[in-house]
């Protein structure tokens, strides 16, 4: 196992051991991030594209201007 993929598998695993709890979404979305550029580093390609589709799962959603009026 290569250097990168090693520190990102005991990241993962000690975040499961940890059993953090976000204050917010925004809180996900900054992990996600982290996660993601850390698999692309690693060239995780299944890894990195399973955290993209999570990315544009947590993403917040804000209605237009229309739909805001109603």
């Amino acid at each position: 196992m290569s250097s990168l993929s090693s520190r990102l598998h005991k990241a993962v695993s000690s975040g499961r051991q940890l059993r953090w709890r976000p204050e917010s979404r925004e809180q996900v979305l900054a992990r996600l991030l982290v996660k993601r550029a850390d698999a692309q580093q690693a060239g995780l390609d299944e890894l990195e594209a399973a955290l993209r589709r999570q990315i544009m799962w947590s993403l917040p959603m804000r209605r237009g201007e229309d739909d805001a009026k109603d």
